[in-house]
C-alpha cells in the first residue's frame, strides 16, 4: 500500500505541501547525512574501467551496511541501488556493464530511507581527466544549483528559485532542462511541490520554515528538450549535460 501524506503529523499548505515539526528535522538529516556521505565515499571509485554496475553493487552495499533501505530498489520496477548517467544521459541511466573511460562526466543519484525518513542527493564526478569543454557545462550547473538554494528564505516562492536559476543559466547561453524537476520529500520520496527550474519571480507556492525539499537543475548546452530511450527510464540530449541536485531542509 503506498504511502499518503496525511498518514503523517504537521500541517499542510493551501497547495498541499507539509510543513514539518521542528522533531522532524532530525531524521532528514540522517537520511540525508547517509545519501552524502555514500557519494563521498564512491568519489575514489569512480575511474576509467569500472562499471557503472560495480559502482551500483558498492553503493547498494553500503546502504544495507547502515541498516538503511534504497528508496529505488522496486520503486516501478527499478532494480538498482542508484541511477548513475554517463555525459548525454540527462537522468535516470541504468547501472549496468559499460565501462566508464577517461573523461567521462558521470552523474550519480543516490535516495535512502533511514528511519522511514528519504533521503535523496546526486552529485557529479569525473572519471580520470575532465575534459576542458566539459568543464564549463559542470560549472554553470555547480553554480546555478546555489543560485537557487540562494532564494530559500521565508517569503519567497517558488518561482524565485526557477528564476534565479534559469535567468542564470541562459545568461550563460545554456539552457535549463524543463521535462524534470525538484520535488518535495519527507517521510514519501515524491510530494509536492514540484520544484521547478525555471519560472517568473514572485509566482508559485511562498516558501515557508518546515519545508522539505530537493533542488535539481539540469543544465543543456542547447536546447532544453530530451529523449526518452527504450528501457522507459533514461532520459538523454545529443550533448552532454551534467546535471546537480541538493535536499534541502527549510528550518525554523
Amino acid at each position: 500500500m503506498e504511502t499518503s501524506l496525511d498518514d503523517f503529523n504537521g500541517r499542510l499548505t493551501k497547495d498541499g505541501i507539509r510543513i514539518h515539526q521542528t522533531v522532524d528535522f532530525a531524521g532528514m538529516h540522517r537520511a540525508g547525512a547517509l545519501a552524502a556521505d555514500i557519494l563521498d565515499r564512491i568519489a575514489p571509485l569512480v575511474v576509467p574501467g569500472v562499471t557503472t554496475g560495480a559502482l551500483d553493487a558498492q553503493i547498494e552495499a553500503w546502504v544495507l551496511e547502515a541498516e538503511a533501505t534504497s528508496a529505488t530498489i522496486g520503486y516501478r520496477g527499478y532494480k538498482h541501488a542508484s541511477c548513475i548517467s554517463i555525459n548525454h544521459v540527462v537522468c535516470h541511466g541504468i547501472p549496468s556493464d559499460k565501462k566508464l573511460k577517461d573523461g567521462d562526466i558521470v552523474n550519480i543519484d543516490v535516495t535512502v530511507i533511514v528511519d522511514g525518513w528519504f533521503g535523496d542527493t546526486s552529485r557529479m564526478f569525473v572519471a580520470g581527466n575532465l575534459p576542458r569543454k566539459a568543464e564549463r557545462l559542470i560549472q554553470v550547473t555547480h553554480d546555478a544549483l546555489f543560485k537557487g538554494i540562494e532564494v530559500v528564505k521565508p517569503g519567497k516562492t517558488f518561482g524565485d528559485i526557477g528564476h534565479a536559476i534559469q535567468s542564470f543559466v541562459e545568461a550563460k547561453r545554456m539552457s535549463v532542462v524543463r521535462d524534470f524537476c525538484g520535488h518535495g520529500l519527507g517521510q514519501v520520496f515524491h510530494a509536492p511541490p514540484n520544484v521547478l527550474h525555471y519560472g517568473r519571480p514572485g509566482t508559485g507556492p511562498v516558501l515557508e520554515e518546515g519545508m522539505f525539499f530537493t533542488i535539481e537543475p539540469m543544465v543543456n548546452l542547447g536546447r532544453p528538450e530530451t529523449k526518452v530511450l527504450s528501457d522507459d527510464w533514461t532520459r538523454r540530449d545529443p550533448r552532454q549535460k551534467p546535471p546537480g541536485s541538493g535536499g534541502i531542509l527549510f528550518a525554523p
